[in-house]
């Protein structure tokens, strides 16, 4: 049973490398319009759903900082982007993968971030889905014909 287990988690890894991110971008507030908004959430909507997970894992939070409350180096600052992803099912495999995300990532940011001038910082949380729920359903993530469904649908459903 646990070499079943380490086979579905090896071909979950191989063919559906993505994973369930929670993106919070912390900002100035004038950093982005309500478009430059939905523009940058489709993009990093796209870099998980062209992998086969539901457009509904992915959720982007815009979080606006006041510049009295926005410090880094003990200095307030409108012009710097703070970016925390958590992952949660599935973890990158290796650092080729993790680079790959990366730059991919960084493209998906560049017009609405690096190419308006603003200074930024990302870092990725690989966590551990344990306690993960969508609607208090086990999200799928062993079960990839399920998980299929469920991007298909774009909705967590019962199985």
């Amino acid at each position: 049973m646990v070499s079943f287990i380490y086979a579905i988690q090896f071909i979950t890894q191989q063919y559906f490398p993505s994973k369930m991110p929670l993106h919070r971008i912390f900002h100035p507030l004038s950093a982005f319009s309500s478009s430059d908004k939905k523009a940058l959430s489709e993009r990093i909507t796209a870099l998980y759903t062209e992998k086969g997970l539901p457009a509904f894992y992915v959720v982007v939070l815009f979080i606006p900082i006041e510049s009295d409350s926005f410090f880094v180096g003990g200095k307030s600052t409108d012009k710097f982007v703070r970016i925390i992803v958590q992952h949660l099912a599935r973890q990158l495999p290796d650092e080729e993968r993790k680079k790959q995300f990366s730059e991919r990532y960084e493209n998906a940011l560049a017009p609405f971030i690096k190419d308006k001038g603003y200074d930024w910082e990302v870092h990725v949380e690989e966590v551990s889905p344990d306690m993960w729920r969508e609607n208090g359903l086990i999200p799928p993530i062993k079960i990839p014909e399920m998980e299929k469904e469920w991007a298909r649908l774009n909705k967590p459903i019962p199985y």
